[in-house]
């Protein structure tokens, strides 16, 4: 079964901003997801943030990360964050998104 993709704003510009090989492979893994959107891990606790019900899907050589949720009742897969895994920092900014911030 086919789940459309769905873009927060923020993650919009920052796949706009990533560079076009780095694009690309986060491409790729977009696609996947529209066929399999359980492929990603599950999130709980990332960086002591909450974020259960959130899942990750790393790319480029696992530097970089998708962080999404799952709305299965309307088959849509929706990107909330895309960043370097290096110190949390898409995870941190998530948080900061959502209202987590400690």
């Amino acid at each position: 079964m086919v789940y459309s993709l769905k873009w927060k704003p923020e993650a919009e510009r920052e796949f706009k901003n990533l560079d076009k090989a780095i694009q690309r492979q986060a491409f790729a893994q977009f696609k996947k997801l529209e066929n399999s959107p359980e492929l990603g891990e599950h999130l709980g606790d990332k960086a002591g943030f909450d974020l259960t019900g959130y899942r990750k899907l790393y790319f480029f050589k696992k530097k970089y990360r998708v962080v999404y949720e799952l709305d299965l009742r309307n088959k849509e897969v929706i990107i909330y964050a895309i960043g370097k895994r290096e110190n949390m920092k898409v995870y941190q900014e998530l948080a900061r998104r959502l209202g987590k911030v400690k």
